[in-house]
């Protein structure tokens, strides 16, 4: 029996250090736009229009942050209700359209019935348009079930993603024999016992992927037309909306930008790593 001492990778030194360059070079160049982000919401009105610009603050500040600070401090809606708006609107369609999409996954990956196929092929097709496409029959649809000007108007949308329907489908392909499910109907489990104790665990990876999509999409979703009550109004509208006071406000702009990438980063990250680990112990990695 071969120990894993013995069994070691048959490169030089120099190709491990060539491999590593390379690796640290393409995370330089993928962490630069965060970089360039944080420092510009440092910086003072006076570098923020420099020609040509610079990637590091030279006299870092926070006046960007105590400017902005103030200013929602003075809106007539306390921040606490917007941020509420969009927490409120990224957990319920974040949860419906994971839970939305897995089952109807389930179904078609797992059932065999007359337009199955259609169905799917339409699933995807729909992934080719794009939202401004739609705006409008959504708009219809849901002014005549009197949604507009309601959480319902961004949240019910979100759990119809064809995405994530799409992901779903192709990771229960993947990941779930057919022997296991049928051995599971015959220990005598339930439809639903199957996808919540067996399905769900083996497609970490498709759900925690699926969380960081609708994630990052609906904590950036300012409620567009759909939603006219300020009372209702999400976070990324309240901050676009100080933003837009004019030149003045460039430095506030760059404070707001590096807010709202916080929380979706932060998800990211710690997803990320569940997913990384979730993968290699499936033998997905392999």
């Amino acid at each position: 029996m071969i120990s894993i001492r013995e069994k070691r990778l048959a490169r030089s030194a120099g190709g491990d250090a060539v491999v590593l360059v390379f690796l640290l070079l393409a995370a330089s160049f993928t962490a630069l736009p965060i970089v360039y982000a944080i420092s510009n919401a440092f910086k003072p009105l006076s570098e923020l229009f420099l020609f040509p610009p610079r990637l590091f603050v030279r006299n870092p500040t926070l006046a960007n942050f105590q400017d902005l600070f103030t200013l929602m401090a003075q809106s007539w809606v306390p921040m606490t209700r917007y941020l509420l708006n969009s927490l409120i609107i990224v957990s319920l369609g974040t949860a419906g359209n994971v839970i939305a999409a897995s089952m109807a996954a389930y179904v078609l990956s797992t059932r065999r019935f007359i337009g199955a196929n259609l169905f799917m092929g339409m699933v995807v097709l729909s992934l080719m348009f794009a939202q401004e496409v739609t705006a409008i029959p959504n708009y219809i649809i849901l002014a005549r079930l009197g949604w507009i000007d309601t959480y319902a108007a961004v949240i019910v949308p979100a759990w119809g993603s064809t995405l994530g329907l799409y992901l779903m489908r192709k990771f229960i392909d993947a990941m779930i024999p057919v022997e296991l499910l049928e051995a599971a109907r015959i220990d005598g489990a339930n439809e639903f016992r199957i996808y919540w104790n067996i399905v769900m665990p083996n497609v970490k990876p498709a759900w925690l992927t699926l969380i960081i999509l609708m994630f990052q999409s609906l904590w950036g979703n300012t409620g567009g037309h759909f939603i006219y009550s300020e009372q209702l109004k999400t976070l990324p509208y309240a901050l676009n909306q100080i933003v837009e006071g004019g030149v003045a406000r460039q430095g506030v702009g760059a404070a707001v930008t590096v807010l709202m990438m916080i929380l979706p980063i932060t998800v990211f990250v710690i997803n990320q790593s569940k997913i990384i680990e979730t993968m290699g112990t499936s033998g997905m990695a392999n």
